[in-house]
Formats: C-alpha cells, sequence, structure tokens
C-alpha cells in the first residue's frame, strides 16, 4: 500500500500484493490506482503486441480465433476474431443462489486486476482501469453463488462481472441492487469495450474462489481468537488447572500453533491469588475434560493450519491463473491449465476441517458447563442464583442444544468438497478442482462456527458472574467486561437469539478478541 496525495492506496503494477492489502480494499475502501510506471506499461503492451501478432499470423490462439472448450478445432477468421468474446459472458449467465458477499465480490474483483496485471494474459491497461474504477465507485457485481466447478476457473461468476464491467446485468451500488448501465453512469463511468480475448480473461482464472477464501481466511483468525478468550473464561469458570497449559507440555511437543494457544491461555489465566485457591481440589479433578486440557492441541491446528493457507491463498492471488498466456520475453503462445483451483480447494477442505473441530470443542465446553454433574458446583444450566420463580427458569439450556446443531452441522460440511470432481463440458473438463465450492463451504463453516463460539463466550460469561471471583484475573475480567458491553448476564429467561448475532458481529467486525501474547 502506498501514499497517493493524502490517502492511501493500493496501486498495481505487477508487483505483489499483500494479502492485508486485498483485505483493505474488500472491506475497507482502500482505493485502487493502475501505475502508469514505464516497465509495467511496457510488460502489458508486450504481451498485448504477442496476441495481435499470433492472430495475424493465423497461429491457433485458444478462445480467441478458435471456439471454447471442446469447441476449440473451430476456427475463425481475423475479422471475426476482433469483435469475438464478449458471448462468453453470455452464455455463461446461468448462476444460481444467492449473491456472494460484497467483500468476497470486491476481493474476487482486485484478485482479478492483480491477475491480469502480471502481464501475462496480453490484455490491456484499460480493462484493469475499468476494474478499478468499479471498486472505487463502490459498484458491485451481483454475482450468483452457484454454478462453478473451479476449472476452467470460474467460468459462470466471472462471468456476472464480465458482464457488469460492459454495463449488463445487476450490480449492488449505493445501498439498491440497480442496472449496471445505471450504476456506471451514475458514477460517471463508461461501459467498457473489450478488445481481442480480454472477456476469455475475466472469466478463465481462479478468482471467485480466492476471493471468498481471502474473507474466510480473515474470520477464521478472528474466530480463533473469541475461541481462545472463551477456553479461557471456561477454564476460570469450571475451576480448571491451569498447569494444563504450562510452556514444557508444548515445548515437548513443539507445534507453533499449539504453543500460541497454550501461552495466550495461560496469559489471560494470571491471577493475583495462588492456583490453589482457583482450581477445584477434588481428586477426580486432577486433569480436566479433553475439550479444556486439549485446547491447545485442538486450536493449535487451526493456527498452524491459518499459516500454509493463509501462504497459499496469497500466492493464488497474485498469480497468472489465466489461459491461454504468452511468454513475455518471446510472445510464444502458452496455453496450460493455471486455472485449475487446487491448492484453493485443499487450502479451504483443510481450514473448514480445523474450525468445525473448534466448534466442536467449544459445543463441548458448553455442555461441561451447564451440566450440574460435570460443572463443579455451578447451577444446572447456568440459571442465576435466586432468580425469581428459580424452578420456572431454564437458563442456557436451550442454548446448549442451539450450539449442538450448529457444531453438527458444521461437522457435517467437513467433507472434501475436491472429493466430488466432475466430469463436464464433452469430457474436456474431466478433471476438475471445486474449489469455489470448497470455499462456499468454508463460508458456511465461518458463520456456524461464529455462532458456536458466541454461545460459547456468553455461556463462559455467564458461568464467570455466578463464580463472582474473576476480579483476580485482571485480564479475564477486563475480556467479561467487553463482553457485558454486548449482552447482559441472563437473570431471567429471555430470548437470546439477538445477543448470539451481537456477538458473532463483535468477532467478526471488532478487535475485542485480538492481539498476541
Amino acid at each position: 500500500m502506498k501514499k497517493i496525495g493524502k490517502k492511501a492506496a493500493v496501486v498495481i503494477d505487477g508487483s505483489p500484493v499483500s494479502f492485508e492489502d486485498i483485505l483493505a480494499v474488500a472491506k475497507d475502501g482502500v482505493p485502487v490506482v493502475i501505475s502508469h510506471a514505464k516497465a509495467f506499461v511496457k510488460r502489458m503492451e508486450r504481451t498485448q503486441k504477442a496476441l495481435m501478432d499470433a492472430m495475424q499470423k493465423g497461429v491457433a490462439v485458444y478462445g480467441v480465433n478458435t471456439g471454447y472448450g471442446k469447441s476449440c478445432g473451430n476456427r475463425i477468421n481475423m475479422k471475426t476474431a476482433l469483435k469475438n468474446g464478449a458471448n462468453i459472458l453470455r452464455f455463461h449467465g446461468c448462476g444460481t443462489g444467492d449473491p456472494l458477499g460484497i467483500e468476497e465480490t470486491r476481493a474476487a474483483l482486485l484478485t482479478r486486476i492483480i491477475c491480469l496485471a502480471r502481464g501475462y494474459s496480453g490484455v490491456s491497461i484499460g480493462l484493469l482501469e475499468q476494474l478499478a474504477d468499479f471498486l472505487n465507485a463502490g459498484i458491485t457485481p451481483v454475482v450468483p453463488c452457484e454454478g462453478s466447478v473451479g476449472a476452467s476457473g470460474d467460468l459462470t461468476p466471472m462471468s456476472y462481472i464480465g458482464a457488469a464491467l460492459m454495463g449488463e446485468r445487476d450490480v449492488f451500488y449505493r445501498g439498491d441492487i440497480t442496472p449496471a448501465a445505471r450504476a456506471i453512469k451514475k458514477a460517471g463511468l463508461k461501459p467498457y469495450r473489450y478488445l481481442p480475448k480480454e472477456p476469455l480473461s475475466m472469466v478463465n482464472g481462479t478468482t471467485t474462489m480466492t476471493g471468498i477464501a481471502v474473507l474466510d481466511v480473515e474470520r477464521a483468525e478472528r474466530i480463533l481468537d473469541a475461541a481462545i478468550v472463551a477456553t479461557a473464561l471456561s477454564v476460570h469458570a469450571m475451576k480448571g488447572n491451569a498447569h494444563h497449559y504450562h510452556p514444557v507440555i508444548s515445548e515437548a511437543k513443539p507445534f507453533p500453533g499449539q504453543a500460541y494457544v497454550a501461552s495466550k491461555i495461560s496469559q489471560l489465566l494470571l491471577s493475583k491469588s495462588s492456583a490453589r485457591q482457583l482450581e477445584d481440589d477434588a481428586l477426580e479433578t486432577l486433569q480436566d475434560p479433553y475439550s479444556l486440557r486439549c485446547a491447545p492441541q485442538v486450536l493449535g491446528v487451526l493456527v498452524d493450519a491459518l499459516a500454509w493457507i493463509k501462504k497459499w491463498v496469497e500466492v493464488e492471488a497474485n498469480s497468472s491463473n489465466d489461459n491461454p498466456i504468452f511468454d513475455p520475453a518471446t510472445g510464444e503462445v502458452l496455453m496450460g491449465g493455471n486455472f485449475y483451483g487446487g491448492h484453493i480447494a485443499f487450502a479451504m477442505d483443510g481450514l473448514k476441517a480445523a474450525l468445525a473441530s473448534a466448534a466442536d470443542m467449544c459445543d463441548r465446553q458448553i455442555m461441561l458447563l451447564v451440566n450440574p454433574n460435570l460443572n463443579r458446583g455451578l447451577p444446572g444450566d447456568l440459571v442465576y442464583p435466586n432468580v425469581n420463580g428459580r424452578g420456572l427458569h431454564h437458563g442456557f439450556k436451550a442454548m446448549s442444544i442451539a450450539s449442538s446443531a450448529l457444531a453438527a452441522e458444521a461437522l457435517k460440511a467437513t467433507m472434501p468438497a475436491a472429493s466430488f470432481s466432475r466430469s463436464t463440458e464433452s469430457h474436456n473438463q474431466d478433471k476438475v478442482s471445486m474449489g469455489t465450492i470448497a470455499a462456499r463451504d468454508a463460508e458456511r463453516v465461518c458463520t456456524l462456527t461464529e455462532r458456536v463460539v458466541s454461545i460459547h463466550l456468553l455461556a463462559a460469561a455467564q458461568a464467570c458472574d455466578i463464580r463472582q471471583n474473576l476480579h483476580v484475573r485482571p485480564l479475564l475480567a477486563q475480556m467479561l467486561q467487553n463482553l457485558r458491553q454486548v449482552s447482559d448476564p441472563v437473570n431471567e429467561d429471555r430470548p437470546l437469539d439477538e445477543d448470539i448475532e451481537r456477538m458473532c458481529v463483535v468477532i467478526r467486525y471488532t478487535d475485542f478478541f485480538r492481539g498476541k501474547p
């Protein structure tokens, strides 16, 4: 990110764009500027010239002077080829389902700019500028979420973005869904007129799945932070054993993620009092149940998974995943398979498994908190002591049921999407990645896990309130104070659905739970 005048902007010049900068554009609306540096312009023009030279020589350039997919045996004369292209944006307009989120679609727009700006695709700087203008003007194409098999990339969803650039289909603009042509006019822009190959370059690649994946990773990081806090609160409420998080345990099994989680929990459990005063001294409580004791080992998997998943997503975002591409040095036409979303598919399948495991762990901790046979002296279902008509109140009974349902649904969604490759398009696309489905699955598991962790935080806060001794652990006491800005204690039964959703917003959009030891 660079300073343009007084305002920060992400400058596109063919160099790598960081994960954080993609998020800044997608979530915060940081503007995008297309560089006009001589070296960048020259690189873009070099492969654009290579495309025109190949067409003039009659060299077969897939999708430009040939048909698409299995129809690539058809050849198109130069005059027709110069006008060919926009039709691919129309016949792929068969997407179904709800629209992708605006943030995810903005991330997709930016990752397409980054891909094409690598200088391998033979497209113009004008196309990059139209994409940047959409981002900067807040024009977001309406993209149905269903219909991509993830190779040859995100053909159907990206056709909606490509069509919007030239004034077709619908967009989100100023809080409404409106025809793209109308939004373009209101924003002072013009519909884009595609040059040869550019429509194909808009759809042939991993852009949609990568845009979704960027937001999935960021959400997962925030969910992780919240789950660590919820666990520390639960350890306190359960009079659990702080020594389960001793650094030597992680030294003996040196996974960085495990050590990180153990350190965070230990930090949160720092106390002015001795452990003996805070921990249950019954003989059978020598070791806590696994959902508490093994939290570093469970959540550590998510930490370590996110390290490589984030790197993979960043590499994919900065790749040229178009087809065909051109060798910038020689102008040779290269037809390959960079549109295949295998890395994103594998990363998102892994992410949803690690997230669902975290959801399951949090749900089991909730079960410990509400069960009077297991919660070491807390009231059953965390019904607040001395409440009027106590026998008529049920506290967190239904919340524990809801958590179990959410965790079960998250676990059910962990079946690897990549395992369901289907042969399509007359057996031309006979092995496909399912990367977009995997990314959408991971998005759903993020949502489910956020809700489980929200319930966990509310239950653990209730339990700590009942214990009435959290002041001896100042960091946890501050966390509880933050939580009480979002949801009041459940002194008497009331609907808690809005409390859950408010807590989800806090997890996703605030820094209540963020920070490293």
